[in-house]
């Protein structure tokens, strides 16, 4: 059987940058498995392409969730990257670190040592941003991997619209917010590089391939970790009809992202022990966390009819779209060379004395169908929607088959709390008051009168309307012991040895905002962690 210091399970956000980490000082072996192939597609390169593989089996797990009692009994899709890059090359690139009380409150909640004043370092090692110079040149500021670019010069003239609204709302209008500036609406920034998507397999796994000490498999699906006397000792894999077994010399690592690593857990026996008894899985450990405490981000959108041009015009018709993409592949300029999410930020409701709202304001009207179909209207439009930060709703991950390739059930448990629900309110309504704004009313052929709907109509548009903006997190959170938590604040499984999770599902708490760039910070946090650990003789705390 063939074996490695370090077995990581999943090469999205998470993995790739723990396998840049791991593998740089060569004194370890790394295993990197993904159950996706390859990143290097077309739609997947092109910013705006990502509405091509929002549905593309080939490249996403394409998950459904269960009817949702929250949302009218909804059944909404959940795109999930299965890919090299994972998530990072299929999502939208918005690059946002969340705000600083979303780290202070993961302290709190039993993740000792991931304050804002702790990652904030993380962040600014792992990041380069490319902005303006003032001269029509570039400059870039800082010397990490991770691209971040400001594309305002690029976006369509309509989204100037969005900014002045926002400033007759008496809302700032910063650079950025990710420095000292944490609220406001502002040009989205982006992980885009030479109008490219740079995911975190561009940032950090590609670089990293060529290390002799780093192996990577994909198309490889993980069926379980091997657990001999409570140790994590390697895990078991199909890669096409062959099954294959691989130990850890050190550690397995699960970066299988918010629903397949507590998947994978209980698939393994480390779950909730009814669960597993109920479905013939051996009970490993029981531990009764693994696969609760589910967040996510809901969105409320609104759609308008413009009196001036927008994307629409070029992309909702087959001819504008072959001329954008001629355009971007002779020149990678158009609108194929940025994301359609184009201005947006942190705002405050009323109903809290820090931002408690995420705006989106898109230079084009489309729609998303139940099986994450994409369609632009013909016509001009555009779309406005508002998102809670920080809901409280709490769902959860089950297996339901002892089978590794059967989809888990995901219950999202939406607005389950009198906080959630006010927020969905508060969200309804600033969208709309938004939307009534003299720079909106001036490019709208209708605008909707802010206060013509009562709280409980806004309710109900919310229950009826609003969906998942896919931050799936916090299944397999950090917390204070096994009671709240299945990790503790340095990543590791409670009560399983040379055992880690790091992805979004390692959140305490969902952050503010993308989940991306919180993720990308976690992952490298936990690699630092993972080689101190490395550095001390197994019986004094290391991995064993």
């Amino acid at each position: 059987m063939e074996g490695f210091d370090f077995i990581i399970v999943g090469a999205g956000s998470a993995g790739c940058v723990l396998a840049d980490k791991l593998s740089a000082c060569g004194r370890f072996t790394v295993l990197l498995i993904e159950a996706g192939g390859s990143d290097q597609r077309f739609w997947i390169k092109v910013p705006l392409g990502y509405g091509m593989t929002f549905d593309d089996p080939r490249v996403n797990w394409c998950y459904t969730a269960r009817a949702d009692p929250g949302l009218d009994h909804r059944s909404a899709f959940w795109p999930r990257g299965r890919v090299i890059g994972g998530s990072s090359s299929i999502n939208a690139m918005v690059y946002l670190q969340g705000l600083p009380d979303d780290f202070d409150d993961w302290d709190r909640a039993g993740a000792t040592g991931w304050n804002w004043a702790a990652v904030r370092e993380t962040y600014a090692q792992l990041e380069t941003h490319d902005e303006p110079d003032g001269t029509g040149g570039r400059r870039l500021r800082g010397t990490g991997a991770v691209h971040v670019s400001d594309l305002h010069h690029r976006m369509h003239p309509f989204s100037r619209h969005f900014l002045a609204a926002a400033r007759e709302s008496g809302w700032q209008t910063p650079d950025h917010l990710n420095g000292d500036a944490r609220e406001g609406i502002i040009p989205l920034r982006a992980t885009v590089r030479n109008a490219r998507r740079w995911s975190a397999a561009d940032a950090f796994l590609r670089p990293a391939r060529g290390r002799p000490n780093l192996r990577v498999i994909s198309e490889a699906l993980v069926e379980r970790i091997i657990l001999r006397d409570g140790v994590a000792t390697g895990v078991d894999y199909r890669r096409g009809e062959s099954r294959v077994s691989v130990t850890a010399r050190r550690e397995v690592i699960l970066s299988a992202g918010a629903i397949n690593s507590p998947q994978l857990l209980q698939l393994s026996g480390v779950g909730p022990a009814a669960l597993l008894q109920s479905l013939g899985i051996e009970v490993r450990r029981n531990l009764a966390q693994v696969g609760q405490g589910l967040q996510d981000h809901l969105g409320i959108s609104c759609q308008f009819d413009a009196t001036e041009a927008t994307l629409n015009n070029r992309l909702g018709r087959w001819p504008g779209k072959i001329v954008a993409a001629l355009e971007y592949l002779a020149a990678r300029r158009g609108p194929l060379s940025i994301p359609v999410n184009q201005i947006g930020g942190f705002v405050r409701s009323g109903r809290s004395e820090r931002p408690d709202l995420q705006i989106y304001c898109n230079p084009m009207s489309y729609c998303v169908g139940r099986e994450g179909k994409t369609d632009a209207a013909p016509t001009p439009g555009f779309l406005i929607c508002a998102q809670p930060c920080r809901p409280t709703s709490r769902g959860e991950v089950v297996i339901t088959s002892a089978d590794p390739r059967a989809a888990p059930d995901i219950r999202p448990n939406s607005l389950a709390t009198e906080e959630d629900r006010a927020m969905a309110i508060a969200a309804g309504r600033t969208v709309r008051t938004l939307a009534a704004t003299p720079a909106i009313r001036a490019v709208t052929q209708a605008v909707p009168d802010p206060d013509a709907m009562t709280d409980d109509a806004l309710l109900a548009d919310f229950r009826a309307r609003a969906g998942s903006v896919y931050h799936a997190s916090c299944t397999c959170r950090m917390g204070h012991d096994a009671r709240d938590s299945v990790l503790d604040a340095r990543l590791r499984v409670h009560g399983v040895a040379g055992l880690r999770v790091i992805d979004a599902s390692s959140f305490p708490n969902v952050t503010s905002g993308n989940t991306n760039a919180p993720v990308m910070m976690l992952a490298a946090r936990g690699a630092e962690m993972i080689l101190q650990d490395a550095r001390q003789p197994i019986e004094q705390g290391g991995a064993r």
